[in-house]
């Protein structure tokens, strides 16, 4: 009998980023989280930010992070079909997850319907009004020719140059009004719903865990939160999604 029935929601890990808990002991958590999930999830979609900065070269990838590829790639050998989102510090990701652990990797927002169910999905940075600074570079990092010009650095230069604009971008953000980010993102919620046909709008980015009905007081919203401070994930059971806290048990 098939026991993986459940879709699990996690974004926000920030993996390389140093706070109360190191990267290491943070990524330990994760992967004995993703060991406990392992014999029940049908899917598992991360909502972006995974990493706290990352730059994919053609042959060059970030060290470090192998106890987390590693439970991936075991994840994905037993079948669990992986969804990987770009956050505003990994959009890098071109595909060295899909072709070493058959992720399949999303730019922008999308609708999947899971067990009969229609969720829109997105990490959440840059969407609804405000925050016009922060679109303008979103749309610089993303062009292509921006790109090109970045993979030429030297990854050693290259890698650290992205570190540093990761740091920068944090403490833009430590200036912003959150409310008020959460208040837009949840505006933005409100007019897809009554714009497109889905029943869940599932994010990330502000790391503020909620779950609440929108203004039609039918679809949900659910704001995943992070594994910074909260170390929140959402389940889909097939008839209810709730959002819960990991507690480690090492």
């Amino acid at each position: 009998m098939n026991n993986r029935t459940k879709t699990y929601f996690a974004s926000d890990f920030h993996l390389g980023l140093d706070l109360d808990k190191s990267s290491k002991e943070r990524e330990k958590i994760i992967v004995e989280w993703l060991d406990s999930i392992r014999s029940e999830a049908s899917a598992l979609y991360l909502v972006g930010d995974v990493f706290d900065h990352w730059f994919e070269y053609k042959k060059v990838i970030p060290k470090g992070y192998m106890r987390f590829f590693g439970k991936l790639a075991e994840l994905s050998d037993d079948g669990v079909k992986i969804h990987f989102f770009k956050g505003n510090h990994d959009m890098w990701v071109y595909d060295y997850f899909a072709q070493e652990l058959d992720i399949v990797i999303y730019d922008k927002e999308v609708i999947h319907e899971i067990d009969g169910q229609r969720f829109f999905i997105t990490h959440g940075d840059g969407l609804g009004k405000g925050d016009k600074s922060y679109k303008l570079i979103k749309s610089v990092l993303r062009n292509p020719i921006s790109q090109w010009f970045y993979s030429i650095l030297h990854p050693t230069f290259g890698l650290s140059l992205m570190k540093l604009m990761s740091g920068k971008s944090r403490d833009n953000h430590k200036h912003t009004n959150g409310s008020q980010e959460q208040s837009n993102l949840l505006e933005f919620a409100d007019k897809m719903a009554t714009e497109e046909d889905f029943n869940y709008f599932v994010c990330g980015h502000i790391h503020a865990p909620e779950l609440k009905t929108l203004s039609d007081k039918i679809t949900v919203y659910c704001n995943l939160g992070d594994w910074m401070t909260h170390f929140s994930y959402a389940i889909w059971d097939g008839q209810t999604l709730k959002l819960e806290r990991y507690k480690s048990i090492s």
